[in-house]
């Protein structure tokens, strides 16, 4: 298997910090929160011996990746802007395939969307496109999944309990989100990219910039969203849920409306047994299946 190595490269006015591996067609694997791109630990090396130039950022806000001067308000145009860029910084041609997960996956739907002929091939876990996002976010048992959303506009006091017992608040979310696993290799990794309080704030930045209670759900805010994420895609494109997922749940039904928003060739997959981490979870299996699918003529 290929080493990981870190690297560095200008992007939408910031220095991103990187692992990657390997050399040929770029493959740009991005991370959401609580988490960082050590979760692709397993599937770096293996889209490597695949031929790939396989690379995760540290996203935006997520040390040591460099601060923004706007730390308090991350959209998710701006999640968006960040993915063509780096696309563009790491010479990806038209060959390029874009894998993402939890607010990387909300990127993937925007940066596909708007650059279509960028990506040959798209992989996209666990955050549906924005129509059965929006259909989910409004039901009783998703807002209880999503209690996080609500409780970190609390700034001050959110702050302060998510940095408690170091950051054991982080600890329950991994263990809601995808129950049984031990994430103990993966959760100092997590607060490595966090500890500092600035870091800290700007990953927090993605909920202030997203789900301010004064303009969430409002027609104004819901434009803003379409604008940005509310694609659908002309690629060929997987999408991966799991059965398990304690961050955002989804019925067989609406993983099999996923492919509808995607191009010819696209497939869904609800995968029993796994939670919102699949890739760390069972990573033989998610590399199998993403790779089959990029390799597929």
């Amino acid at each position: 298997m290929a080493d990981i190595e870190q690297g560095s490269v200008q992007a939408n006015g910031l220095e991103f910090r990187y692992l990657h591996a390997g050399s040929g067609p770029l493959a740009l694997c991005y991370h959401g929160f609580p988490d960082s791109p050590w979760s692709y630990r397993h599937l770096l090396p293996a889209l490597a011996d695949a031929g790939y130039h396989a690379v995760a950022p540290f996203a935006r806000g997520f040390a040591p990746t460099q601060l923004p001067d706007d730390r308090h308000h991350v959209h998710s145009s701006t999640m968006v802007a960040d993915v063509l860029a780096l696309r563009e910084a790491l010479s990806g041609e038209d060959a390029a395939v874009l894998i993402a997960h939890d607010w990387g996956a909300v990127a993937a739907w925007g940066a596909a969307g708007k650059e279509p002929d960028g990506w040959s091939r798209v992989a996209i876990m666990n955050i549906p496109p924005l129509e059965i996002f929006g259909e989910n976010i409004v039901t009783y048992e998703q807002i209880k999944k999503s209690f996080y959303f609500w409780y970190f506009q609390m700034q001050r006091v959110a702050e302060d309990v998510i940095r408690a017992d170091d950051f054991a608040f982080i600890d329950n979310i991994w263990a809601d989100w995808s129950p049984g696993y031990d994430a103990s290799e993966d959760l100092p990794r997590v607060k490595e990219c966090i500890r500092d309080q600035a870091h800290f704030e700007a990953a927090l930045g993605y909920y202030w910039g997203q789900f301010d209670p004064t303009r969430f759900g409002s027609p104004s805010w819901a434009a803003e969203q379409a604008a940005a994420w509310g694609f659908s895609l002309t690629q060929p494109t997987l999408y991966l849920h799991g059965t398990n997922d304690g961050c955002h749940g989804m019925s067989q039904a609406q993983v099999d409306r996923v492919p509808d928003y995607c191009g010819k060739g696209s497939r869904s997959e609800l995968i029993e047994g796994v939670g919102h981490f699949m890739m760390v979870e069972r990573p033989d299996d998610i590399n199998r299946r993403i790779l089959d699918f990029l390799q597929e003529v």
